[in-house]
């Protein structure tokens, strides 16, 4: 989370102890079912010791510090009406924003077009909303959404916080060392990089934009087919937002508290959260509600920090800084006396631990074989690199981001074109099932290291045609027509594979010379165009989702005769049927005479 509100809000002994009454009353009335508070995970940002404990998966966020505080145990105002009281807003109040709860209700509606299996209920969104930044520090945003000073988290240096390198050059955050959370639901540039969305349509993805981060934070939620209404899936999806248990359960009482009731409150006038779960000091610090943030620091940064990596607002341009106090020269004049040589100590200065990510040197095939699929279908076989020190030694917990390139419509499971999966302990990450889409020819897969520059790994995966391998009519009309006429009867045939309907699968009509002679016929039987000119070869027709195909109207020249007519499936499969072009009957049925 960490969004710069102004100075850090420390909770003091009393705070501890509201706060302790709050999560025992919220396990009994409010959030049945969560157990609120629980230690078990990583219950703040600031817990990590060592870099290395914090070079797992980082989520969405990079498991940055978030809002702690809990919602208020009566139930939320409902919304107002006419005949009722004004809203009473307290330091905690149901109330969100106008432009943020839009944009909160539009993301629910473009994945439930999109991923209708999902099931994301907008109030999830909210609850992370108020959980990340205090939703978009109470409204904070302009009329597209866009709040009016980026929102930016602390660096993650390794110090207090995960250590995450630099993956953005500094272009979200500013900051080209290390990276930092950003915006309204608080991305890491990495997982912005493919989780970004544009969803206030304005040809931009903007972190700091609440329309373009709500619709993020939706499909990151939806991907691996997670199914929000199920309790499992749900708390799978949170986790992976932010690997916290006490993040998971602050973020359940604000699902509860939004889904009994909201309310519309005007942009700018929405309160912020006091408590932060990196700020764990008895100075209580209570916050004013709707206040915003506190006037920026206009102090220079420290020697050593990048932008972007400072937990206080920068000064804003244009804003004069104090300038360093400075030291008259001295008038006393220069010692003749030599100076003195320290000789070097013999103690090997401190040295910083390396992260595993660090000490990969290369990715590897870890046994991928040949990838191949038919259209529409899952590969059978799942993605796998190995990354390696230049030992060839195995490197465990490495993110290692898979990504589909080309134009193609093939993707991970979900729909998504990049998938970040974690090595195991044999430093093999495996990406989730690739499914084939409908363009077919060859896929390339493209496997990296996040946060450290080495070649990347590439895989070919091959996306094959529908076929059938039997194709039949499914009538048996006699096919005839009169010369110059129309035939009564339209051809159908079903296509199937292993006796089951082949749906989807291309095929070809022509009118032939003959059965041993597949040329094309230049009489007889014909087909029409657009344009009403005769063709004799129909070429890009398509079974449909039931292996069915309905041939266009067939006509007749003056040629009588038999002629035929061959319709061919991908996967070599071939039906020939009968065509008749005859006059009509016209012997007398008078009784002849003899001479």
């Amino acid at each position: 989370m960490a969004a710069h509100f102004g100075r850090r809000l420390r909770k003091g002994a009393a705070t501890t102890a509201v706060a302790a009454a709050a999560v025992a009353a919220l396990s009994a009335s409010q959030a049945p079912g969560v157990a609120i508070g629980g230690q078990d995970g990583r219950t703040s940002s600031g817990t990590a010791t060592e870099p290395e404990e914090s070079t797992g998966d980082p989520g969405a966020t990079g498991n940055s510090p978030y809002y702690t505080d809990l919602p208020p145990l009566n139930s939320p105002n409902p919304s107002p009406s006419a005949s009722s009281e004004p809203v009473v807003q307290g330091a905690a109040e149901a109330g969100i924003p106008a432009t943020v709860l839009d944009a909160y209700k539009k993301a629910e509606a473009a994945l439930r077009s999109s991923k209708p299996g999902c099931h994301l209920p907008w109030q999830l969104l909210a609850a992370i909303g108020k959980v990340e930044s205090g939703q978009a520090r109470g409204g904070r945003v302009d009329a597209d959404g866009t709040t009016t000073s980026p929102i930016i988290g602390p660096q993650l240096d390794g110090n207090g916080f995960a250590l995450i390198k630099d993956t953005d050059d500094g272009r979200y955050d500013g900051n080209s060392a290390y990276d930092n959370a950003v915006g309204p639901m608080q991305f890491i540039p990495s997982t912005w990089a493919w989780a970004g969305r544009d969803g206030n349509d304005d040809g931009l993805d903007d972190p700091n934009n609440i329309y373009d981060a709500a619709l993020a934070a939706g499909h990151y939620l939806c991907r691996f087919g997670w199914d929000l209404s199920d309790r499992a899936d749900l708390r799978r999806a949170i986790l992976s937002y932010n690997n916290s248990t006490e993040y998971l359960n602050t973020v359940l009482s604000w699902l509860e508290y939004y889904r009994k009731g909201t309310h519309e409150i005007p942009d700018g006038t929405g309160t912020l959260p006091g408590n932060r779960s990196d700020t764990r000091s008895t100075s209580p610090g209570p916050s004013t509600p709707g206040t915003g943030p506190s006037a920026p620091d206009t102090r220079p940064p420290k020697p050593g920090k990048q932008g972007g990596g400072s937990t206080e607002p920068p000064a804003s341009p244009g804003t004069p800084s104090t300038p360093p106090a400075t030291t008259p020269p001295s008038t006393t004049p220069p010692s003749t006396t030599p100076p003195t040589t320290t000789p070097p100590s013999t103690t090997p200065p401190p040295t910083t631990r390396p992260t595993p990510t660090d000490t990969v040197d290369h990715l590897e095939n870890a046994g991928t074989g040949r990838l191949t699929a038919t259209a529409g279908e899952a590969f059978t076989e799942r993605i796998r690199a190995r990354a390696e020190t230049d030992a060839g030694k195995a490197v465990a917990k490495v993110r290692i981001r898979f990504t589909v390139l080309g134009d193609t419509d093939t993707a991970f499971t979900g729909g998504e074109s990049v998938a970040t999966v974690l090595t195991d302990g044999s430093g093999v990450a495996v990406a989730p099932a690739l499914r084939a889409g409908e363009k077919t020819g060859d896929v390339t897969v493209r496997a990296t290291v996040v946060g450290r520059v080495v070649p990347g790994l590439e895989y070919r995966a091959t996306v094959t045609e529908r076929v059938a391998d039997t194709v039949v009519r499914t009538d048996d009309e006699a096919l005839a027509c009169t010369p110059g006429g129309e035939f009564a009867h339209r051809v159908e045939v079903l296509a199937t594979r292993d006796g089951e309907a082949a749906g989807k699968v291309a095929a070809t009509a022509t009118l032939i010379t003959a059965a041993d002679d597949a040329a094309v016929n230049d009489e007889g039987p014909y087909f029409k165009d657009a344009d009403d000119k005769a063709v004799r070869t129909l070429s890009g027709l398509r079974t449909d989702a039931d292996g069915r195909l309905k041939l266009p109207r067939l006509y007749a020249d003056d040629t009588t005769g038999t002629f035929l007519l061959r319709i061919t499936t991908a996967g070599g499969a071939t039906l020939t049927v009968e065509l008749t072009v005859a006059e009509a009957d016209t012997a007398s049925s008078e009784p002849t005479t003899d001479a």
